[in-house]
Parts: C-alpha cells; structure tokens; sequence
C-alpha cells in the first residue's frame, strides 16, 4: 500500500498537530518536516521548543475542552499527536471516534496513559504484568492508611505529572504529611489523587523503546524494539541515560514481552518508552509513555534512526530502523536560575571533542531545574561515553542578562 504525503503550506499538505511544544516535540517536527509533513505546534506558552520550528504555532489551554476542540476545528489535522499529559483526552476520544482525525498512537492509549491510575490498572490487573505492589489514595486519610498499607520505604506520586514533579520517597510515618502536601502541588493537573508505590529492591531500570510500525509490503503492524537504554534519576527527574545498558538475555526477553503486551493493548503506531525494574532476569513495569521519551535523547547519537526520527516514521505508515551504530550516553544540561532570557557561553569548549554533540532546547524562561538542553557522547564503552556527556555538559554555562 503506497503512502502519499503532500506538500507543507498547500492544499494537498498533510497535517500534523502537535498538542505539547516542548523539547521531544521540537525534534518530532524537525523529522516531520524532513518528510514533507505540515506541522501545527500548540502549548500553554508562547514560544515553546517546537513552536520555534513548526510552520504554525498556537497558545491556549489544552486541558480546557472547549478551546481544544476549536483548535482541531480550526486546523483539521490528518494526525493529532498528544506530547503531554495535561489535555482534555475525551475531546480526542470524541475525535477518533467521529472520524475526523487520527489520534497518535490511539485515543485510548492517551487516555489511559495521561495519568498513573489508568496504566497501572491496564498492567497489573488486566494484563497480569508484574508491577510493584500500590494502592491509590484521594484523602489525606486514605493517604496515611495507603503508606501504612505500602509500608516503608514507599515512593509517592501524583497521578498526574511529569519529570519527577509531586513525587518524593517516604521514608518514615513522620514524612507523610509533607509528602501528600508536595503532591497536591507538584502535578499537573490538580486532582488530588496520588499512587504510592512499594520500593523494589532493583538493580538497574531502563527504558526500552518499543515501535508498532506498518510492515512496508503487507500494512501489518509490527513491534520492533531499540537497544535497551539504562539512565539516572533524581526526584524522579531523567538526569543522563546511556545506550546499551548491560542486562541479562533473560531480563532482555522479559522486558520485550511486557512492553510488547503494553504495547499492543494501547494500539496504534509510534514509539512508545517502556520504562522498567531489572533484577537479575527479574523485571518490572514501572510506566510507559505513547512518545519519545526523554531518555531517549541518547539515540540522537547511538542510532541510525533516533526515536524521533522512528516515530515520524511509523506514525506515517513508512519502515523503520532501530539498528544502534555507536555505544552513547547523554547529560542534561539545567538553567540552575530562575529567569528568562538567559545566554549560553564554553559552546565551543564542550564540542572541542568530534564525538560530542549539544541540543539547546529555545526554551524562553529557565529554573533552577529545567531542562534546558542536553549533551550527548559517543565512545567505546558506556562509562567513558557517561564520562564524556557529563563532562561536555558541565561546559556549558547558563548566564542572566
């Protein structure tokens, strides 16, 4: 079956919009346009990431349903595709529904995935995939009975966030409290829900991106899977990853099953960031996002085709490659200020090696904790190509004017 696509900017242009602007969708629409695709960026701010290089670019609330619907209207895209949580997921059930455009990967598995109660629940009850043991809570009583229940150490979220926002590591009764309060504040979309989750005894987590892409001669969906990406949290927060991680071929087989279930439950095609427990040959779900995922920045310099580049790809119904060409790593790079129109200097000094690369990410404003850019490294093994990337990021300065 032959994929056509039109040209940006005319009547035959295909037409993507993109609901979330931020730094994995600037790369989307990058690869997008590189295909011939028109792409129409919204966020909640003015100027976002992928604002800066898509063809039209939009700011209104996307949780409103109102405004959102007005915005499909208005632009009557062939393909929608979710880069956030905080959207009104039913206006995209509606949409599927009524044909008038095709949501990425699936209206389902956007409105399953926006919050941590629909995806766990899909996992560990109706798919029986090993998870760690949780219990849900909206009160602050049913809160401190859940932490009893979960018993401590236990990890709280809210079911609605992203980037480790709302979420702390309860060590003890005494830090309930302050834990429910931080996570009434720190998510999304406030709804006062929040899962707390038993620590597993782990010894490493990854993200094992997974693509559902047409098979090019028969139109049948298949699953092919990137090498396994090991990375580094903080408060929840991706701070570097690097590609491959070393795990069992057990674990790897395990890891490849569950993300295929997963997978193959939410439907659609794209790429999806299966983020996973290993032990051993012992795996758990953790998540999974219907999108790039941020430790995937790494396959910017360890692939052939990045993630971006894959979901491009399989979302246009095109072939798809996850073959990986060099061992990598990448380091965020943060604003450490609370402040707008910041400049960055030492560019040249972190690229002085030819096998380091930089994204700067055009955000408009930075904190202390926002990911302003990343630096990636390729290198014989995974230590030196770690080594490297924090290295090239430390290279970087962040200055106010």
């Amino acid at each position: 079956m032959s994929v056509t696509i039109g040209t940006p900017l005319q009547s035959s242009a295909f037409k993507v919009l993109l609901l979330g602007s931020g730094e994995l969708g600037k790369e989307v629409v990058i690869s997008l346009q590189r295909l011939g695709v028109e792409v129409h960026a919204a966020d909640r701010y003015d100027h976002a990431p992928a604002m800066q290089v898509a063809h039209y670019s939009y700011t209104l609330n996307m949780a409103d349903a109102e405004e959102l619907k007005q915005l499909i209207q208005q632009v009557k895209p062939h393909l929608i595709i979710p880069e956030i949580e905080a959207i009104a997921t039913q206006v995209l059930v509606d949409i599927e529904q009524e044909n008038i455009a095709t949501v990425i990967p699936s209206a389902k598995a956007v409105n399953l995935t926006m919050n941590r109660e629909g995806i766990r629940r899909l996992a560990a009850e109706e798919l029986g995939l090993p998870t760690s043991a949780y219990r849900f809570a909206d009160t602050l009583e049913s809160f401190r009975a859940a932490c009893d229940d979960i018993g401590y150490p236990n990890f709280v979220k809210p079911v609605m966030s992203s980037s480790g926002k709302g979420q702390s590591r309860v060590k003890s009764f005494d830090e309930v409290d302050a834990a429910w309060e931080y996570a009434q504040t720190g998510g999304r979309v406030n709804q006062g829900t929040v899962i707390v989750e038993a620590q597993i005894d782990f010894d490493f987590e990854i993200t094992l991106l997974t693509v559902r892409a047409k098979n090019a001669e028969t139109g049948e969906i298949e699953t092919q899977y990137c090498d396994p990406i090991g990375h580094r949290q903080d408060s929840g927060d991706y701070v570097e990853s690097w590609q491959p991680q070393a795990m069992t071929q057990a674990a790897l087989e395990e890891s490849k099953r569950i993300a295929n279930k997963v997978t193959i439950a939410l439907g659609g095609c794209g790429i999806f960031g299966v983020e996973l427990f290993v032990k051993g040959d012992q795996v758990w779900f953790s998540e999974v996002s219907p999108r790039p995922h941020d430790t995937g920045l790494v396959t910017l310099a360890s692939q052939f085709q990045s993630e971006f580049e894959l979901h491009a790809r399989a979302i246009l119904g095109l072939p798809v490659n996850t073959t990986r060409h060099s061992v990598a790593a990448s380091a965020v790079i943060y604003a450490g200020v609370d402040d707008h129109n910041l400049s960055f200097s030492g560019l040249n000094l972190a690229l002085s090696n030819p096998n380091t690369d930089l994204r700067l990410f055009g955000k408009p404003e930075g904190f202390k904790r926002r990911r302003m850019g990343v630096a990636t490294a390729r290198a014989e093994t995974t230590d030196q190509a770690r080594e490297l990337a924090l290295h090239t990021a430390t290279q970087v300065s962040v200055h106010q004017n």
